[in-house]
C-alpha cells in the first residue's frame, strides 16, 4: 500500500564532485542515477585519490567553485569570477587550491577519498593533521559517476527544518516538502522500501552519513557546526557496512528511470 509522503520541493545536480551545483526544474534519471550528476571529479595525481571537501584541510576551497552544465559541456566558475571549460580548468584550479589536480570524467575502479572523522575536525580545526581513513566511493552505484555511495540522495523538509540546516549544505538531489506534523528523520523508516515520484520508482538503500562538508563555507554561506552536531545528537543510526553514524536523509537506487519534476507527488511503500 502506498502512503503519501509529500511533493518534490527542489531538484539539484552537481556536475563536479564537491563543487556547488545547479538547481533544476527537471532531473533525468537513468539506471545509474541523475544524468550529469557527479559526472566529473578532481583527482590528486600524487595520491590517486578523488579530491573532496570531506578532507577540508586540502579541498574545502572546492565549495567556493560552481559547476554548471551547458550545451558546450560543463563549465566551472572560480571564486574570482573567471569561467573555464571543465576539460581546460586543471591549471587554474591547481593554482587556486595550491595543490595539483586533474579533472577526471570516469571513476576508476576502487576510486577512494580521504575522510577524517568529522567530529574530530570540528574539535581540532580545519587545518589539523588528523588521521584520514580511506573510503572507497560509489560502492552502491554502477557505472562511472563519482557519487559517495548510492546514485541519489534525498532529504525531507521536516528533517532540514528540525536541524535548522539549509538544503544546500547536505547536497541532496531531491528535497521533499512534507506536510505539517511529519516527523524529522522519518527517512530512516524508508530503508529497504520504495519511493514513487511521478513516473520514477526508487529503492531506498542507506541512511546518509554526514561528514565535514555541511559544516563548511558554501559560497556565501558561513560555517555551520550545527549541521553535523544536530544529526550527531539526534540521529545516530546504523549504516550497514559503516557503523553507527550521524545521519540525515537517505540514499536510493533507480528502479524505474524517468524524469523527476518539481511538484511531483511522492509516495512510499
Amino acid at each position: 500500500m502506498l502512503s503519501d509522503v509529500g511533493v518534490v520541493a527542489s531538484l539539484h545536480r552537481y556536475p563536479v564532485k564537491s563543487m556547488l551545483g545547479e538547481d533544476l526544474a527537471e532531473l533525468v534519471l537513468d539506471g545509474h542515477g541523475a544524468v550529469g550528476d557527479r559526472a566529473l571529479a578532481l583527482v590528486d595525481p600524487t595520491t590517486g585519490r578523488v579530491a573532496t571537501a570531506k578532507q577540508p584541510r586540502w579541498w574545502r576551497g572546492l565549495l567556493q567553485c560552481r559547476a554548471v552544465s551547458s550545451e558546450d559541456g560543463v563549465r566551472v566558475r572560480l571564486p574570482d569570477g573567471t569561467q573555464h571549460a571543465a576539460d581546460q580548468v586543471d591549471a587554474a584550479l591547481s593554482a587556486y587550491l595550491g595543490r595539483t589536480v586533474v579533472m577526471a570524467a570516469q571513476r576508476a575502479d576502487g576510486a577512494s577519498v580521504e575522510r577524517p572523522d568529522p567530529e574530530a575536525v570540528l574539535a581540532e580545526g580545519l587545518d589539523a593533521e588528523l588521521d584520514a581513513p580511506i573510503l572507497e566511493i560509489a560502492q552502491g552505484t554502477p557505472g562511472g559517476r563519482f557519487v559517495d555511495h548510492s546514485p541519489l540522495h534525498l532529504v525531507t523538509t521536516a528533517t532540514l527544518d528540525a536541524l535548522g540546516v539549509e538544503a544546500l549544505r547536505y547536497r541532496p538531489n531531491v528535497v521533499i516538502t512534507t506536510p505539517s506534523g511529519f516527523p524529522p528523520f522519518a527517512e530512516n523508516d524508508w530503508l529497504g522500501g520504495s519511493l514513487r515520484i511521478g513516473e520514477v520508482e526508487l529503492g531506498v538503500t542507506l541512511p546518509t552519513p554526514r561528514c565535514s562538508v555541511p559544516t563548511l563555507e558554501h559560497g556565501g554561506l558561513g560555517r555551520a557546526p550545527h549541521a553535523l552536531r544536530g544529526p550527531a545528537d539526534r540521529n545516530r543510526v546504523e549504516v550497514t557496512g559503516f557503523g553507527v553514524l550521524p545521519c540525515a536523509g537517505v540514499y536510493a537506487t533507480v528502479r524505474r528511470p524517468g524524469v523527476l519534476r518539481t511538484g511531483d507527488p511522492v509516495s512510499g511503500t
